[in-house]
């Protein structure tokens, strides 16, 4: 039987300026788009010990882990330094939701985008 091996993109879309929304990622976490307006994320690049792993979740419906955001979806996006990352969008006036906080897996911290989406920062064990 043939079987999903991995993530190959994550597109989702913008409820106002999906420009305004696009500069917000490149600032605040360091998203550089490519000419075509997508940006490419190599698991290569990534030096945690695990070499780059997506999980993948279904919540039930009545979970609150989005909160305080009502979309249906959050994104979870690896980091390389947390403590550097959330000093960006920080300066910039943009609420640390939670965190960060550490477990078996790593620091998190979650802070919410212009459209009111839910976004987790992980920085997994072995970054750096």
């Amino acid at each position: 039987m043939a079987k999903v091996t991995g993530i190959g993109g994550v597109f989702f879309k913008s409820t106002g300026d999906h420009a305004a929304l696009a500069a917000w990622y490149r600032k605040y976490l360091g998203m550089t788009p490519e000419d075509w307006g997508g940006v490419i994320l190599k698991w290569p690049d990534d030096k945690a010990d695990d070499r780059g792993v997506t999980v993948w979740h279904v919540a039930g419906k009545d979970s609150k882990w989005f909160s305080p955001s009502t979309s249906s979806f959050m994104i979870n996006y690896r980091v390389d330094n947390l403590d550097e990352m959330l000093a960006q969008p920080r300066a910039g006036g943009v609420e640390i939701v939670k965190g960060p906080d550490s477990d078996d897996n790593g620091k998190f911290a979650w802070i919410m985008d212009p459209d009111g989406n839910k976004v987790e920062l992980w920085e997994p064990k072995g970054s750096g």
